[in-house]
């Protein structure tokens, strides 16, 4: 099994703190927003008022008093109902153990939803189990509202309120307080988390204000400072205010914790694409996905016209007054705000005339409204293939898309929809693994028109294989001038153990962005043994540190420990390897993936007994999971048991039907006594990967054994052609032809 990289969630950047840091230092020196208050007291008023400012505050009986209504009833969550006691400022839970006080101590948010913080053990700050739905003014279960796609664990599956993807101090709520410092301890496994003040304060998109207040105070009233010693939002270009924002507003992944303004973004993360199915196949939102990965797909924003505050204020407000809301889209769309019906088709002033309407229609989640910053179309006919959301349909509940459709067309010659449902077909069927589209895969990935994100999510979609045509479009790819798609190809190459990629990969290590380089080491990681030119040493190791403090940046999640047993385990370090799996594995008891690979560990060490005990476990958490069942069926026929591996590997297929690798093994288990079954096997595994020569010619060797010569013969010439310098196919060919 390939040793797969995941680093979960996070949705801030933090302060500049490694582990070691973190137990004796506090965030850096900050005035605090209160110190901007006498020279910036309207900006203050705004600022303290906003929806960024308020993003986390104490929770008060002043508070409840004004933003809540009493919590009538009870919630039935698993074996415990829960109800909230807004005057004594707690959650009672109550069980088989009987009731049990949570203490409100932080809120969180408040544009759509309230939710509410706890105190746990070992310092953490837990998510409580209700929140407060602040347009219907009711009480729900917050963890059922937000099914989320977690890794390692099951689509559609509610997390439990007291594990960890729901503590402040790991997960992205931190987004809702400034200058965090996390201080986890990892011996005793405990946080002293720290933050200047609750909510996104001032200087988190100015910088520290202290040298900046100490210039003003000395600098005569009325005069203007000889040097601001502040950021200024305004002098910043586009893209740095795109990537300010970006920090929070965006699904990524953190390369480190030290994203600060004017930096770029793609030099501290790495962005979520439509590879997570908490997108629709055509881009747009079905989970929580922060905005960047749609705004990425704006036209408006590829123009370079606009950014996130030509529109929004740097607390968040909206710029534009209500009566002039279409304002946002001028100067570029002067005409058809002028006369906005002859675009629309409705009258002018009602909601289908709002520019926004159609544009950016409002979705939600876990009952969180959020506009879709695509500004794309409406495009009803992907509504009818993929039941993406379209704006014709979310204002006219009572119609179909069927119905949309028919208008679109009639109000637009030209088939502005085909693009879109072409590319979402492409995206959908890479997601289900079905590779009859793959030469149009490639060619879109290819076009100099491609989107980024649609071209990144093929590139992570698509199995990495040695087929030349796919190597082609990656180390094409590499040289993309998106540092997005650059990774994403990297990423790939280190999976296809090519002279031509590892040269890609290391002459990758050198790119500007961090991303980039990242990515290529974590490839060459997987190859310990390789020797680069000499003049490649310097990048080569700073690009290999950058790799390494990226996956440890996080010890309080299992994911960290688990990509460095990746790792240790491609250095073949198993010992080592088996160590940060197994703190992977304390961190989150049931995380699948570290107990699945530190069974590989194990085999690398000969201790075949510990492989098997911690495979059992990982079946006993997720019966059905499709490494778990072939690893063990790999392991079993190991130790020559045909019977049980192929029990496993049939389960693992069952559980995978795109799991080639299940039924190669499959092929070569009933090869011994049912050969036509092998057949079968192989043909599957052939069909399903296409692109890997090798299941084509085990298909060709049992088909010959078969007795079936003849479509042998076909399979070994098709191969050779495409794969000339595929030796065992030509000498099979060569033996069977005579």
């Amino acid at each position: 099994m390939k040793m797969t990289t995941i680093i979960i969630l996070v949705c801030l950047s933090f302060t500049a703190l490694t582990q070691a840091q973190a137990a004796e230092k506090q965030p850096a020196s900050y005035a605090g927003s209160v110190s901007c208050r006498e020279c910036h007291e309207k900006f203050y008023q705004l600022w303290a008022t906003s929806k960024h400012g308020l993003a986390m505050q104490p929770y008060t009986l002043g508070f409840a008093a004004i933003q809540l209504t009493e919590h009538q009833g009870e919630i039935v969550i698993g074996k415990e109902k829960y109800r909230a006691d807004i005057v004594e400022g707690v959650v009672l839970g109550t069980g088989q153990k009987g009731t049990t006080k949570y203490k409100i101590e932080q809120v969180l948010g408040g544009k759509n939803v309230y939710y509410f913080l706890t105190p746990f053990p070992k310092g953490r700050l837990q998510t409580l189990p209700l929140a407060y739905d602040v347009n219907k003014k009711e009480w729900f279960d917050t963890a059922a509202s937000g099914m989320r796609h977690f890794p390692g664990g099951e689509q559609g599956q509610a997390v439990d309120w007291r594990e960890y993807p729901y503590t402040f101090n790991t997960a992205c709520y931190s987004c809702h307080v400034s200058q965090l410092s996390t201080n986890y301890d990892q011996k005793t496994d405990t946080y002293h988390t720290t933050w200047t003040e609750p909510g996104i304060n001032c200087e988190t998109c100015h910088g520290s204000a202290i040298e900046h207040n100490r210039i003003a105070k000395a600098t005569p009233k009325g005069q203007p400072l000889p040097d601001l010693r502040i950021i200024r939002t305004k002098t910043m270009t586009k893209v740095q205010r795109n990537d300010l924002c970006s920090s929070c507003h965006a699904k990524a992944s953190p390369l480190t914790l030290e994203y600060k303004p004017e930096e770029r973004f793609y030099d501290h993360f790495d962005l979520f694409t439509l590879e997570d199915p908490d997108f629709y196949a055509d881009g747009r939102d079905l989970g929580e996905n922060y905005t960047l990965t749609s705004w990425s797909m704006s036209p408006c924003a590829k123009s370079g016209g606009i950014d996130c505050m030509h529109c929004h204020t740097s607390s968040g407000r909206y710029r534009f007054k209500r009566e002039k809301f279409n304002n946002a889209c001028m100067p570029c769309h002067e005409a058809k705000v002028s006369n906005p019906t002859e675009h629309t088709h409705h009258a002018a002033t009602s909601e289908g005339s709002k520019c926004i309407s159609c544009h950016m229609p409002m979705t939600a989640f876990a009952r969180m409204n959020r506009s879709d910053h695509s500004m794309l179309p409406p495009t009803p006919a992907v509504t009818l293939v993929y039941q993406s959301p379209n704006a014709c349909n979310i204002c006219h509940k009572d119609k179909d898309g069927s119905w949309a459709d028919t208008f679109v067309r009639q109000w637009r010659t030209r088939d502005y929809q085909a693009p879109v449902l072409k590319r979402a077909g492409l995206i959908d069927a890479a997601r289900k693994r079905d590779w009859r589209s793959l030469p149009e895969m490639l060619a879109y990935i290819n076009d100099p028109k491609r989107d980024e994100v649609f071209a990144t999510s093929l590139i992570r979609l698509i199995p990495p294989s040695q087929d030349q045509k796919v190597l082609d479009t990656l180390l094409a790819a590499a040289k993309d001038p998106s540092p997005l798609v650059r990774g994403a190809a990297v990423q790939a190459l280190g999976l296809i153990p090519t002279t031509e990629s590892l040269q890609s990969l290391v002459e990758a290590t050198g790119d500007e962005y961090r991303l980039v380089r990242v990515r290529a080491a974590a490839g060459i990681a997987a190859f310990p043994k390789m020797n680069a030119p000499p003049a490649y040493q310097k990048q080569l190791k700073k690009a290999n540190d950058e790799y390494l403090a990226s996956i440890t940046a996080r010890p309080d999640q299992w994911t960290s420990h688990y990509n460095m047993g990746n790792y240790q385990l491609n250095r073949g370090e198993a010992k080592k390897a088996v160590a940060s799996y197994q703190t992977a594995m304390k961190l989150d008891p049931q995380a699948i993936l570290p107990m699945v690979n530190i069974s590989l560990a194990y085999a690398q060490l000969g201790e075949g007994e510990k492989a098997e005990k911690s495979l059992q476990k990982a079946l006993k958490l997720a019966p059905d999971n499709a490494a778990a069942n072939f690893n063990m069926g790999l392991l079993k026929a190991e130790k020559n048991d045909p019977k049980a591996a192929e029990k496993y590997l049939k389960k693992a297929f069952k559980a995978d039907p795109q799991m080639a690798q299940a039924a190669y093994n499959l092929c070569i288990i009933t090869a011994k006594d049912r050969i036509n079954e092998a057949v079968t096997w192989c043909r599957k595994a052939s069909d399903l990967r296409p692109q890997d020569p090798k299941y084509a010619y085990t298909l060709a060797f049992y088909l010959n054994q078969k007795g079936e010569k003849a479509e042998a013969i076909r399979i070994l010439n098709a191969l050779v052609e495409k794969y000339p310098g595929y030796k065992d196919a030509e000498m099979l060919l060569k033996e069977i032809s005579k």
